[in-house]
């Protein structure tokens, strides 16, 4: 199974690994960079998190060749602090965020693509309830017309929720093709392949399904605290939405609590938890963008805790 990962040589090098240390791949994926961290341990442990149990068993097998220093936990990446306490691991070295979807899902037919006609699923993890098919056929005018226009930046939201909501009436959507035919209905042919909003209204459902903002507003404060001193976040991400929660998130953590600025002596307590190791992203270099197209969108930030 081919599968790209992508700034995965910076993304390892910012990691700092000590073959000693306790790391964590919050999202496993195909094992592109638990790979390359497990190599590099020698009495460490590696601990990786992933919803889809199909990347995990995959996974099993890569690492299996390797070593055998690892955990691999099917858990979607928000509950790593109560799993991680499982195994008896309250702090780590080092936790790696590479988000948005893999190669290998994008290229199943879960409906993620909107350049293959397959059945609207977009589920990460197979077993859970909530599916593409269901936010379309399911979710009310204005449920949608804001989803698209917060985690899409669509913004012919409105047009494309209405048309939707206007063609389920007669039938569900089912596949892939059917939504992109009512998106370009909506929009007009010309806005459709001038601009291609399915790409915005896809990334939308597919946050919406797998509520991937929410846990990554969630799980940053958590895995800041469960670094020791001088472990390093890592997070690639591959939209706009999903680096401004990282950026923010690095900014507030990083800087001393307003409400004590002025202090001659800041309270332990107020002062920063983290350093930024790159205070601006680090872009996928030229090459990179040549072999795979699909990391053009993506940015590494990586913060070490103080």
């Amino acid at each position: 199974m081919k599968h790209y990962s992508v700034l995965k040589k910076e993304a390892i090098e910012g990691l700092h690994i000590q073959s000693d240390g306790i790391y964590v791949d919050a999202t496993l994926g195909y094992a592109g960079d638990a790979k390359e961290i497990l190599q590099r341990i020698k009495r460490g442990k590696l601990f990786a998190f992933d919803r889809d149990i199909e990347a995990i068993n995959y996974s099993k097998k890569v690492l299996d060749d390797i070593s055998s220093s690892y955990e691999l936990i099917h858990s979607d990446f928000v509950h790593m602090k109560e799993k991680l306490e499982q195994f008896g691991v309250s702090k780590v070295d080092g936790i790696l965020f590479d988000l948005g979807v893999s190669s290998p899902q994008l290229d199943e037919a879960r409906g993620f693509s909107f350049m293959r006609n397959e059945p609207l699923d977009m589920r990460m993890d197979q077993s859970a309830k909530k599916n593409a098919r269901d936010v379309v056929n399911e979710y009310s005018l204005e449920e949608l017309k804001n989803i698209f226009y917060q985690y899409g930046e669509e913004k012919k939201s409105a047009f494309v929720a209405s048309k939707i909501v206007q063609k389920r009436k007669s039938k569900p959507i089912e596949t892939t093709f059917e939504l992109c035919e009512i998106i370009k209905e909506a929009v007009g042919s010309n806005y459709y392949y001038k601009t291609h909003p399915e790409r915005n209204i896809f990334q939308a459902i597919r946050i919406e399904v797998n509520e991937e903002l929410k846990d990554l507003e969630t799980i940053l404060p958590i895995a800041i605290d469960l670094l020791n001193p001088n472990g390093r976040l890592v997070v690639i991400t591959f939209h706009s939405l999903e680096d401004r929660i990282v950026k923010q998130v690095f900014k507030k953590y990083s800087e001393v609590d307003p409400m004590v600025k002025g202090l001659p002596v800041i309270p332990l307590e107020y002062q920063p938890k983290i350093k930024l190791i790159n205070k601006k992203p680090i872009l996928p270099s030229e090459d990179e963008l040549k072999e795979n197209t699909r990391s053009k969108s993506a940015k590494l930030r990586i913060i070490e805790r103080i």
